[in-house]
């Protein structure tokens, strides 16, 4: 049987096809909606918190949360073709990894790091989590929707736990390693600006194509090992984050 915490072919399609369907009620819809976005606001505000000192406009980054909901939308149309053409289910989970990745890459870059106000090393990663935040935002949705409209509360209630503390951080750290690649080397110069990019992509990548391939059919405990790794990445995203902060204060102190 398929896990249904992180894939689009076992949870968002059949989301998608039962409100096509309108068999749910305006009840079940509204605290799906609720459920799927209440843990990205959660860690919005934990990870804005983190950038207190010098906050991003909001109204850029609710365009940017925006943009991660319709990254989703795109996804899914590639994610379906890849699920229809390549039989390999290894390769099928890299791919999806790798299609969400550049789509939430593309929607980050065109709504806010080509803006003037990114400005200092820290506001590519800000960015590219709240990409992250929108994109699990609506993808959580729409998991969820699947089992409360079948009926089954506590299920839903389950996967959206679950999804608080996996795939939604999975995204946030992916996302953040390619806005850490991007902020380190904010003051170098255009190609190793690329490389810095090209790595932190392929890092990103590599991570969730990791956790997707870990996760799908796996037992009960190997699902939480999982979950665990993936919250020791939190910790050293935080390390990163830290650094980020560091690397404009020493710049900072130069220019004086």
């Amino acid at each position: 049987m398929k896990n249904s915490l992180c894939y689009p072919e076992a949870g968002l399609e059949a989301g998608l096809l039962k409100c096509y369907n309108l068999r749910m009620t305006v009840s079940t819809f509204v605290f799906a909606i609720i459920a799927g976005v209440l843990p990205s606001f959660i860690w919005l505000w934990f990870w804005l918190h983190e950038d207190s000192m010098n906050p991003e406009p909001r109204s850029l980054l609710v365009g940017t949360f925006i943009g991660g909901i319709l990254a989703v939308i795109a996804a899914l149309f590639a994610e379906k073709f890849i699920a229809d053409t390549v039989n390999d289910s290894t390769m099928r989970y890299a791919l999806w990894a790798a299609i969400e990745e550049i789509f939430k890459f593309i929607a980050v870059a065109f709504i806010a790091l080509r803006t003037s106000e990114n400005d200092e090393p820290i506001d590519a990663m800000i960015y590219c989590i709240v990409v992250a935040l929108g994109f699990a935002a609506l993808e959580n949705t729409l998991f969820i929707m699947g089992p409360f409209l079948d009926g089954k509360i506590a299920a839903g209630i389950v996967t959206g736990n679950m999804r608080f503390i996996g795939a939604t951080l999975v995204h946030i750290v992916s996302s953040a390693i390619v806005g850490f690649s991007m902020g380190y080397a904010f003051y170098r110069g255009y190609r190793t600006k690329c490389i810095a990019l090209i790595l932190g992509l392929s890092a990103a990548i590599a991570l969730h194509a990791a956790f997707n391939v870990s996760i799908i059919d796996s037992s009960s405990e190997s699902t939480l090992q999982t979950f665990a790794w993936v919250w020791g990445a939190v910790v050293i995203l935080m390390v990163l984050f830290e650094e980020i902060k560091a690397v404009g204060q020493r710049k900072a102190i130069r220019i004086k």
